[in-house]
């Protein structure tokens, strides 16, 4: 509290509260009136107003308890600039005498922090000053970060063409739903989806024993993606598999038409049999139009494209022309590397078999669907009754031991829609390893086997393995890969200057955040590789459908998991080969 400058004080806060403050005040008068407690106090108070809220306290008063309060008072708040002015009182204390060292290291200093504030005092008034300042100092050190990153050892994960994702995000979340709906009612028309719109015949898979392959995370492009291509031939190749599913994230890292070629195309070459998709976040950067191209019939990706631009009320660089030149590159990068594509109506889709029945369930970027997916959806299980159903969603249901639907309602209520029309298997992408729970039958529900199966090629997620808890949340549970061989690959693969954070995370089972980080720091693209996919045989004739997990050399054997106590007790011993084995009705 000031005293005895009541008059200061009403002057100073009069034009504060009508934003007519000038850009400086100056404090005259003798020793000990208070000059200085008054300058500090009005800081205080500008300072702590601008950061919010604002503060019911006559005068130039505040509450100490404020963040910005408590920041001023401890000489840390950036503005205040307490050791600068400091150094200045020095440097001009000393005169004509600034010879030596110290002083011309603090006249380089002064002069770099002088010209900093006008630069940024510049920069506060002027849009065009502020791009320019921006991009002078952005481009540089993004250059120099990118240039190094190989040096560092870390993929895309942390390359500065991934943070701009985070960008992406932003923009796309809010619209994903809005877009996704305009792009069904596109291609359904004024009577809406009916029994084949979105539905998907491959052939041999309506009746009878069939295989087919669920593969998740795959495009990243590189040695991670390609370790895992030769067992991914080898299986999709055989006579009884009759398609190929790609679960989440087609393309990293914002799924444009430039990373097709190196992150798609090559690295399915040679598979022959249909390929089926659902997107991921990272397909929804691009607004979908890569992957529409790829995996939708032209017609429908045309249709669909034109009702995401009109959605965005033609707010969009989206031409008629970019769409049929998009149109254009799928077709000749189909042409060109033999890949089955092109067969789907919509970013999510149905297979119904005569006792079998697949759906693939678009969940965007924050775990939802629209109204449009949700009414396919519906009516999609309804034709699905008595059969055994399969779902492939876009995120899974549980990941990294946690039960990712407890917090969030809208996909909490997708999952018990799944449960309550008895889906008894859904597998997901999204988190970048192999997982397995179950949940226990109910008395109107059989019981229902979650999988992650997202390790199809991009940077292994270290935090299931890392950080797996005490308590699960199923009884029923299994990863891989383990924490030993993560383990043994680290201590392999990390210099020395690594090795300070490797010791924080396996001695004293820490990290800084969260452990999806270290994927980024110890994402080491060289053997061994942990990436995974899985095939599944629908085998009526058995009755019965089997899930059988692939690794980069060939089956997985129950010693490359970690696993519950009831999971060893009913699936086998360590040297046996990983198979879960479900009854069909």
């Amino acid at each position: 509290m000031i005293l005895g400058q009541q008059r200061a004080v009403e002057q100073f806060t009069g034009a504060w509260t009508s934003r007519k403050l000038h850009h400086a005040w100056l404090l005259a008068g003798p020793k000990g009136v208070g000059k200085r407690s008054f300058a500090h106090a009005a800081t205080r108070r500008v300072l702590a107003e601008a950061a919010g809220p604002a503060f019911d306290l006559p005068g130039i008063d505040t509450n100490g308890e404020h963040p910005i309060v408590k920041l001023v008072e401890a000489g840390s708040h950036p503005d205040m600039r307490w050791l600068e002015r400091l150094v200045w009182r020095w440097y001009l204390s000393a005169g004509r005498d600034r010879r030596g060292l110290r002083p011309r290291l603090a006249a380089v200093w002064l002069r770099y922090r002088l010209r900093m504030a006008m630069r940024l005092r510049e920069a506060r008034y002027s849009i065009p000053a502020a791009l320019w300042k921006s991009l002078g100092a952005g481009l540089p050190v993004a250059a120099v970060v990118a240039a190094t990153v190989p040096v560092w050892g870390m993929s895309w994960f942390f390359d500065t063409e991934n943070w701009a994702t985070g960008i992406w995000n932003s923009w796309a979340e809010a619209r994903t739903d809005r877009w996704r709906e305009a792009m069904v009612h596109a291609v359904t028309g004024p009577a809406g989806a009916d029994a084949i719109t979105f539905a998907v015949r491959p052939p041999g898979a309506q009746s009878g024993d069939f295989s087919f392959v669920v593969i998740g995370d795959t495009g990243e492009g590189d040695a991670s993606q390609h370790a895992l291509r030769d067992q991914l031939l080898t299986v999709a190749g055989q006579e009884d598999v009759r398609f190929v599913v790609i679960s989440s994230d087609v393309v990293y890292p914002n799924g444009s038409m430039i990373d097709y070629e190196t992150n798609f195309w090559l690295p399915f070459k040679g598979v022959t049999k249909p390929i089926y998709a659902i997107p991921g976040n990272h397909d929804w950067y691009d607004a979908l139009e890569a992957f529409n191209v790829t995996f939708l019939e032209p017609d429908a990706a045309r249709a669909a494209m034109r009702a995401r631009v009109e959605a965005e009320l033609r707010l969009s660089s989206t031409t008629t022309a970019r769409i049929e030149s998009l149109l254009a590159e799928a077709g000749r990068l189909r042409g060109e590397y033999g890949v089955p594509t092109g067969f789907q109506r919509g970013p999510f889709f149905e297979i119904q078999s005569d006792r079998f029945a697949l759906v693939a369930i678009d969940t965007g970027i924050v775990k939802r669907i629209d109204d449009a997916q949700w009414a396919w959806l519906e009516a999609a299980l309804e034709r699905a009754r008595g059969k055994f159903i399969m779902a492939v969603v876009g995120h899974p249901f549980y990941a990294k031991a946690y039960d990712m639907a407890s917090a969030n309602e809208p996909f909490a209520r997708l999952k018990r829609l799944l449960v309550d029309h008895g889906v008894t298997v859904m597998m997901a992408g999204d988190t970048h390893d192999l997982e397995y729970y179950v949940e226990p039958p109910r008395a109107s529900t059989p019981a229902v086997h979650y999988f992650v199966n997202g390790g199809g090629g991009a940077y292994l997620s270290l935090g299931t393995a890392l950080e797996w808890p005490d308590t699960p949340p199923t009884a029923e549970w299994a990863f891989y890969p383990t924490r030993d061989a993560i383990a043994r690959k680290i201590e392999m693969k990390t210099p020395w200057w690594k090795r300070p954070a490797w010791w924080w995370v396996s001695r004293h089972h820490t990290w800084p955040f969260q452990t999806e980080y270290l994927s980024g720091l110890f994402d080491y693209n060289v053997a061994p590789f942990f990436q995974s996919f899985i095939e599944v045989r629908v085998e009526p004739s058995a009755r019965r459908v089997r899930l059988l997990a692939y690794g980069v050399h060939g089956r997985l054997r129950w010693r490359d998991l970690s696993r519950s106590a009831l999971v060893s007790a009913a699936r086998g011993g360590p040297d046996d080969f990983v198979e879960w084995v479900l009854p069909m009705r």
